[in-house]
């Protein structure tokens, strides 16, 4: 979910409208500077409804998807809503597409109506999936948990089932996926949990493995105070503490997780020529962007998405992207693929 929430756990709709603008030209537009003095170029807001730990993908019809964490953020939220666009400007709610309490791992959620964290929306195999996650039902993160939703109508709408719902999939929060260009998909979660998945996407293939970085960052002002608690008091080689996320690109994968950088809750990335690692020292990507994903467009461009969750940030739990690309070493960088806002 994002850095408000972790302070009590480890962690971690407009009318349709068809496409007035090209994409380029919508989104074009001058860069945004955040009170902390970090411009963020091309940043815009893509609907001013309250959204947290946004997710987009791009469905086979060329439209594009989104969601989130909805209201009420750390009260019972009942479950994933979804929207629909075709220029990532004019949003149509598609409502509720899932409402948990149906599996039986759910129900000491359920009974102490926690909430439902951080979905994100994946399309792969000719059908999409949900991502989700709920946070510790007896006040810890020890009883946090994340499951996987597919739907069996190939339609974003659902009906969605649950592959795993005898028991929780993910023992923390802030699940993801990752499908590898050979076909291979991975579950994500926390702040560096990675597993193979099952050919039928049922559980894991083999046991997850945590993710770290070659070179640890010891500086106290770029970690949050639940940082120690993943692989102790002195050990720094994480990317991140919540948030967890990969894309592959450049023939790297990208590995980004949620931190506290200095204040700013920010997108924080390492890189690997392997999904296992070695991943190389983190850098802080997107400014105040933390619990990100990120996205390619129709036309090929990497986006990422925003929504504000520190005292600085350009503006607070509302869904925005802006556009990214790489400079020659394959790093992430902010701008159009032009260095253009």
């Amino acid at each position: 979910m994002a850095n408000t929430k972790s302070h009590m756990f480890i962690a971690s709709p407009l009318l349709f409208a068809f496409l007035i603008l090209p994409i380029g030209a919508a989104l074009a537009g001058g860069g945004h500077q955040t009170p902390d003095g970090i411009r963020l170029p091309g940043l815009r807001k893509v609907m001013d409804s309250p959204l947290r730990d946004p997710s987009i993908c791009v469905g086979p019809d060329g439209e594009y998807y989104l969601t989130g964490t909805v209201e009420p953020f750390y009260g019972f939220n009942e479950g994933i809503k979804v929207w629909r666009s075709r220029d990532l400007s004019h949003w149509e709610s598609l409502g509720f597409v899932f409402k948990y309490g149906g599996s039986p791992w759910h129900k000491p959620y359920l009974e102490k109506s926690m909430s439902l964290w951080a979905p994100e929306i994946h399309y792969l195999r000719g059908t999409f999936w949900l991502t989700y996650s709920m946070p510790g039902w007896d006040g810890t993160a020890k009883t946090s948990g994340s499951g996987l939703l597919k739907s069996v109508s190939g339609k974003a709408v659902g009906p969605y089932v649950d592959m795993h719902p005898n028991e929780r999939l993910g023992d923390e929060i802030d699940a993801s996926l990752f499908e590898d260009t050979d076909g291979k998909v991975y579950f994500l979660w926390h702040s560096g949990k990675i597993a193979q998945m099952k050919p039928d996407m049922s559980g894991f293939a083999d046991p997850y493995r945590w993710l770290r970085t070659t070179k640890s960052d010891p500086d106290p002002k770029h970690h949050s105070g639940l940082c120690q608690l993943i692989f102790g008091k002195n050990s720094f080689d994480h990317v991140g503490y919540e948030g967890m996320f990969i894309f592959k690109a450049n023939g790297r994968y990208y590995l980004d997780c949620s931190e506290m950088i200095d204040g700013r809750y920010s997108c924080m990335v390492a890189e690997s020529r392997s999904i296992y690692g070695p991943y190389e020292e983190r850098y802080e990507a997107i400014p105040h962007g933390g619990h990100n994903t990120f996205f390619q467009d129709e036309r090929g461009s990497w986006w990422s998405t925003y929504f504000g969750s520190d005292a600085t940030a350009e503006w607070s739990e509302r869904p925005g992207i802006l556009p990214i690309h790489f400079d020659k070493h394959g790093h992430v960088v902010l701008g159009s693929h032009k260095g253009k806002p």
